[in-house]
């Protein structure tokens, strides 16, 4: 069954808890001892309706402030699809944790309060889900029965959206107006919007194409793991695990190691349930050589003819996770990026992005808390990388403090510096 990763993202209050609470309860995802502790939680707090935020607001601070503060996962499944969904903030000082719900999904649901429109939150969000490259987004007008279900309204948020959004990075963009608190819309049809003839929030998570999102053409294979059982039933087996970042890979192909340059053919591909014909993302296998090279952990298999860049100063957008420290020019940091670790230096700093008005501040020299700017960084040794537009999964990294040990940054790789 597919597997579709979700992302709500959007200004406080805007509904994205109630949202997947909804879809949870719908979909009967809900057990009844969860269901009986969200009933007295909500009695308890006073409400006159089961509040189904409750349930990825889980922290005690969470609910008594009633915002999400953490990313919360929740996951569910239909007869179509599976979904992993994150309940990311809206809060501005949690941006940073908006950065790191989103990453990784296929699909960004934006609240948005139909009372309200596009404000500020409504605009940093979307920003950042263009900015990491979401490749789709549905924006949920939100509170459809508090303006008595207006067509009028719905439409002049969508149109204020559409403008704003044509000064984003954005390729697939949808709109639903729902009611998260009653339901409308949100995986049933509304009896109260009959004007609206599109799917549900549920249809069209079901029906988004999400299998050409992934690059099936350039193979990418970073070695995580080398394999050898050492055991009387297995003697010469040595394989090398991972998981596939882009590309396909069959048995037969000629393939390439990086850095060494080395070139041979896949012998085979195995995987827990047994041997496979062919290996495409995101599965996680255990790829065996024809020939017996030297081959270890951050090590990247490729194709001869199409080999990922190999260098060691980075262009890159960071966005800053730490509350202890600044990111400044001189800083060195270990770095991350696919299986590989290696440090980094700080060369530059080009310009902090203003994620409210979308414009660049250039006479700055660091980072702080959840800005995000563009940094010229030079590695101690070469690292195998994509440009993120193309490759997400060997075009991104994290930054960690080596006296901590804390992550204190992500980023993506917009090229080779100059």
């Amino acid at each position: 069954m597919e597997l579709v990763r979700l992302a709500t993202t959007g200004s406080v209050d805007d509904g994205k808890s109630t949202l997947i609470g909804r879809l949870l309860h719908d979909t009967k995802q809900i057990f009844v001892d969860q269901m009986e502790a969200i009933e007295e939680a909500s009695r308890q707090r006073g409400t006159d309706y089961v509040d189904l935020a409750l349930l990825t607001d889980g922290l005690r601070a969470e609910r008594e402030q009633g915002i999400t503060i953490d990313v919360a996962y929740r996951y569910f499944s239909t007869p179509k699809r599976s979904f992993i969904l994150a309940d990311t903030p809206g809060h501005i000082q949690y941006t940073r944790n908006m950065v790191t719900g989103a990453s990784t999904a296929d699909v960004a649901l934006i609240l948005v309060d139909v009372r309200n429109g596009v404000i500020e939150q409504t605009r940093r969000h979307s920003f950042i889900a263009s900015l990491i490259e979401v490749p789709h987004l549905v924006v949920c007008v939100n509170k459809m029965d508090l303006v008595d279900w207006s067509q009028d309204a719905y439409d002049e948020v969508v149109a204020e959206f559409r403008d704003f959004a044509t000064r984003l990075n954005i390729s697939d963009l949808r709109f639903v107006p729902v009611s998260a608190l009653t339901g409308d819309n949100v995986v049933d049809h509304s009896a109260n919007m009959a004007w609206y003839h599109g799917p549900s929030v549920l249809e069209l998570l079901e029906e988004i194409h999400i299998s050409s999102d992934r690059n099936l053409i350039d193979v990418r294979f970073p070695v995580q793991y080398v394999i050898r059982p050492h055991t009387m039933e297995h003697q010469d087996y040595r394989g090398y695990a991972g998981q596939v970042a882009s590309g396909v890979l069959k048995e037969g192909d000629e393939i390439v190691v990086l850095p060494s340059g080395y070139e041979t053919t896949i012998a085979s591909i195995d995987t827990f349930d047994g041997p496979v014909a062919e290996a495409v993302p995101p599965m996680s296998v255990v790829i065996r050589l024809a020939d017996d090279l030297d081959v270890s952990r951050g090590d990247m298999i490729a194709r001869p003819n199409n080999q990922p860049h190999n260098g060691q100063d980075l262009d890159v957008m960071v966005c800053w996770m730490s509350d202890d420290r600044s990111l400044r020019v001189g800083n060195k940091l270990a770095i991350k990026h696919t299986s590989n670790w290696a440090r980094v230096v700080v060369k530059e700093c080009n310009y902090r992005l203003d994620i409210n008005s979308l414009h660049r501040v250039e006479d700055v020299d660091e980072l702080t808390l959840n800005e995000i700017g563009r940094f010229q960084l030079r590695s101690t040794r070469p690292l195998l990388f994509d440009e993120y537009r193309r490759n997400r999964a060997t075009g991104s990294f994290i930054l960690v403090d080596e006296a901590t040990n804390d992550t204190v940054g992500a980023g993506m790789i917009l090229g080779r510096s100059q």
